[in-house]
């Protein structure tokens, strides 16, 4: 018998784990495949540094600069400023070893190769999970889960918290590691904006390896391809400036699907239940990056399950303080505006965004502004929404 159960040794599964094993609580952390590289750019930024100090010590390049272009290749470049304020990229394998290596360092007790996929009910109570491995069903039980097993999570779907994810509310992208000489700076990620919702990636890791992807979004998922988009996108004029040579080592290649709507606020807890990461939609509706937004769910849903205990009350009533959190809540906050941001930067073929990327390329208070907005989750100005209007305007009239 367990005190929590948490299923999915990702980010936000591990933190959660780690902080209640280090609390002193019997917790079980179930993994499918701790072998599995979840895809992705696996760029990380240096907030992730205050959850996981170990980051600082591994070998890894900073990324000082940001390079984006827009549909019509307008650049909109910036240099973080301060020696503190950078971005690292790191491949997921390696890093999602690391956050479960800091788990079981702290007690918590990981079993791998175990696929979770139904709850154990007594008196209309889930008391326990049900696993599938190698050697046949297994059963774990608990006082508390934690549901923490991804977008295509079982548990989240026959929890009865959260309904199966439609295709118009993810992203879709296929990415890849690859290796050989390119002519991009090691310390600058590559972002290439599309005219529908989606966009294409370049981050360097060292001086040969790149992760390299395409992304599309909501009803443009229907629309695209994304092994064509991928294969199109290694073609682009702006890509072969910085992938020169035609025979790159594949390193590794996957397709995947992530949320993308933002935080499900009404699917996050039941009775002595929780959902954190992925599985509730901590995923940033513009960039797909969620890896703080899960750490940190994980983190509050830890301490939401402590306070539980220290007053043996496990119901939704008390588990509800995960969702009204204040750092929860501002995630909430903030992927909503970013959702909405994400259907005016695509308007009308992403004009919008072109026109943004424009301005900011001549107007250095215009650019900040642009970069804040990307980058550190600040809300526009007023004026912001009507000046990009204006000039769409006034150059539709031109045309005429």
């Amino acid at each position: 018998m367990f005190d929590v159960i948490v299923s999915g040794a990702g980010p936000a599964g591990s933190k959660c784990a780690e902080m209640l094993a280090k609390n002193g609580f019997k917790v079980a952390l179930i993994e499918r495949d701790i072998n599995w590289r979840k895809p992705g750019g696996g760029g990380l930024s240096v907030r992730l540094f205050k959850y996981y100090p170990q980051l600082r010590s591994l070998n890894l390049h900073k990324k000082h600069t940001m390079k984006m272009y827009s549909a019509d290749f307008h650049k909109l470049e910036y240099k973080y400023k301060g020696f503190e304020d950078y971005s690292v990229v790191m491949d997921r394998l390696e890093l999602d070893n690391l956050m479960r290596e800091v788990a079981v360092d702290a007690g918590a007790e990981l079993f791998d190769k175990n696929l979770s996929f139904d709850f154990i009910t007594k008196n209309q109570k889930k008391i326990g999970i049900k696993t599938k491995t190698s050697s046949g069903m297994k059963e774990y039980f608990g006082k508390v889960i934690i549901i923490a097993d991804g977008m295509s999570s079982k548990l989240a779907i026959k929890s009865g918290l959260r309904k199966r994810w439609k295709t118009e509310d993810l992203g879709i992208s296929k990415c890849a590691i690859m290796e050989g000489e390119n002519s991009m700076d090691i310390n600058t990620v590559y972002f290439f904006y599309k005219p529908f919702y989606g966009y294409g990636w370049i981050f360097p890791i060292d001086e040969k390896r790149f992760n390299i992807g395409v992304i599309t979004f909501y009803e443009d998922n229907y629309n695209y391809n994304p092994n064509k988009l991928y294969n199109d996108f290694l073609k682009e004029p702006k890509v072969k400036k910085l992938l020169y040579k035609s025979d790159y080592k594949q390193i590794w290649m996957s397709s995947f699907p992530l949320p993308s709507t933002g935080v499900l606020e009404k699917s996050l807890y039941g009775n002595n239940l929780m959902i954190v990461g992925d599985a509730a939609g901590f995923t940033s509706p513009i960039s797909g990056e969620g890896l703080h937004a899960c750490v940190v769910s994980g983190k509050v849903a830890a301490e939401t399950a402590i306070n539980a205990f220290e007053i043996e009350d496990f119901s939704e009533k008390i588990l509800k303080k995960y969702k009204f959190n204040e750092n929860i809540k501002k995630i909430i906050r903030n992927f909503k505006l970013k959702r909405s941001l994400a259907d005016f930067f695509y308007e009308k073929e992403g004009s919008n965004l072109n026109t943004i990327f424009k301005l900011a390329e001549n107007d250095l208070k215009f650019r900040k502004t642009v970069t804040d907005i990307f980058l550190f989750n600040a809300t526009p100005p007023k004026d912001f929404f009507s000046r990009i209007k204006n000039v769409n305007r006034k150059k539709l009239e031109s045309n005429r």
